[in-house]
């Protein structure tokens, strides 16, 4: 009996795990926060970077000045970019509240407000990662040849119709691969959430990694971040595995 009930006790530990981390309400919340931080960030970064490319697509005075400035923000250590914007989230003397006080609005706790601590982070991200979007939808328009953009314009087309039968539809395989890129990588979102808040206020920036990292080395509970790892690692593998079933019928 011994032999027998030590390795059902064994085995049971991980399920354990398993159950109590999916019913615990911080872990939830560290789903619920990360995952809605992905959705947005990732979305609005490939908005924003397929409309830039879209705006410096034609040629004007001053173009590779804008690329450059455009980049800048991908190119600076996330690090510095988290010390910065944290100046310009002040509540006292930072830039956004300085000009909601020019305008006679109250100020906003930027990173200590719940309700809108999360969309500060995403808004760095924002900055920071459009550029990468603009780049690889760039790199996908200047490979259209300039052939068809003449003759829809010849046939009568306007603006619009090019943009979106002709541009889009043959993006599309850029947008998706940048978008799973992006969708990927926020997910694992960690290091701005620990130089800005920490998780707070009150967990409402807390993350799946950052949650992880914590059980891991503050509270050394190897069996739970064990177990919050592989439910992390398996919602990852199915996002990836949906985008890459997208890519493969694009290129059918």
């Amino acid at each position: 009996m011994p032999g027998i009930v030590a390795p059902l006790i064994v085995h049971s530990v991980p399920c354990q795990n398993y159950i109590q981390i999916i019913g615990e309400s911080l872990f939830q919340r560290a789903f619920i926060n990360t995952l809605s931080f992905t959705l947005v960030a990732s979305f609005l970064e490939v908005f924003l970077g397929v409309l830039l490319a879209f705006l410096l697509y034609t040629r004007f005075f001053g173009k590779k000045a804008a690329s450059l400035i455009i980049i800048f923000p991908m190119i600076i250590s996330t690090m510095v970019i988290c010390a910065v914007w944290q100046t310009f989230f002040h509540y006292d003397i930072g830039l956004f509240n300085y000009v909601l006080r020019s305008f006679g609005l109250s100020p906003v706790g930027w990173l200590t407000n719940q309700d809108v601590a999360l969309f500060s982070i995403i808004l760095v991200d924002i900055w920071q990662w459009t550029p990468f979007a603009f780049l690889i939808i760039q790199a996908g328009m200047s490979s259209i040849p300039t052939e068809l953009f003449e003759a829809a314009k010849i046939d009568g087309a306007g603006s619009s119709q090019i943009a979106f039968k002709i541009t889009l539809p043959i993006l599309s395989s850029q947008i998706l691969l940048v978008l799973m890129l992006r969708t990927l990588d926020t997910f694992r979102l960690f290091d701005k959430v620990y130089a800005q808040t920490q998780g707070g206020p009150a967990n409402a920036t807390q993350t799946l990694s950052l949650f992880i990292y914590r059980e891991g080395f503050s509270f050394f509970n190897f069996g739970r971040v064990s177990a919050a790892s592989v439910i992390t690692l398996f919602f990852v593998s199915f996002l990836a595995l949906f985008y890459v079933r997208k890519l493969l019928k694009e290129e059918e």
